[in-house]
């Protein structure tokens, strides 16, 4: 079966960075689209970035020249380099692919304080 599994949250200063990492199985990953979204307290999960097949990137227009999607093919692994972080940035982390239905992994807390 499918399985995501996040990695490398945890509690930094604003201005501080953090690097995310999903291992993926279950799935020809090199022919999958990868994610990542973000649920604060409160909000409704939204879409932080997304890295194709084909390694095209897009990003929320929140996050834009801070943080960075990439992939590893031969790894298995997809990750989320955020630079620069506000206390806005404050949620838990999902990666997220669709592979025949929707499927995300069980979240990591990224915490920054102000």
């Amino acid at each position: 079966q499918v399985q995501l599994v996040e990695s490398g949250g945890g509690l930094v200063q604003a201005g501080g960075s953090l690097r995310l990492s999903c291992a993926a199985s279950g799935i020809i990953f090199r022919f999958n689209a990868m994610g990542w979204y973000r649920q604060a307290p409160g909000k409704q999960r939204e879409l932080v970035a997304i890295i194709t097949s084909g390694g095209s990137t897009n990003y929320a227009d929140s996050v834009k020249g801070r943080f960075t999607i990439s992939r590893d093919n031969a790894g298995n692994t997809v990750y989320l380099q955020m630079n620069s972080l506000k206390p806005e940035d404050t949620a838990v982390y999902y990666c997220y692919t669709r592979s025949g239905g929707d499927y995300w992994g069980q979240g990591t807390q990224v915490t920054v304080s102000s």
